[in-house]
């Protein structure tokens, strides 16, 4: 299973979250009129140089199209993301 893959929506603390051994990777997000706000990435340095952030980002994405919400990347991380990938652009408000 890739890493995007093990990207999981925890709900009750409004993250998206991948964990890799015993370290978690996670974007918050809140909902704001019908939309996910992505607020917050954060990698543990442990990960950092891995790919994760990528994956997880990759990952809330998906995630995020397949629900039919449309995202507001209020996070920088998430905001770059999308645009070195434009496939996502389309979930931008």
């Amino acid at each position: 299973m890739s890493l995007q893959e093990q990207v999981r929506n925890n709900e009750a603390l409004n993250r998206y979250e991948l964990t890799v051994a015993d370290a978690t990777a996670l974007v918050a997000y809140d909902m704001r009129d019908g939309k996910i706000a992505l607020t917050h990435t954060e990698v543990p340095d442990s990960m950092a140089g891995q790919g994760v952030g990528s994956a997880l980002a990759k990952g809330a994405l998906d995630d995020i199209r397949a629900k039919g919400l449309k995202v507001l990347p209020l996070c920088s991380f998430i905001a770059s993301y999308i645009k070195r990938h434009p496939e996502y652009q389309d979930l931008v408000v």
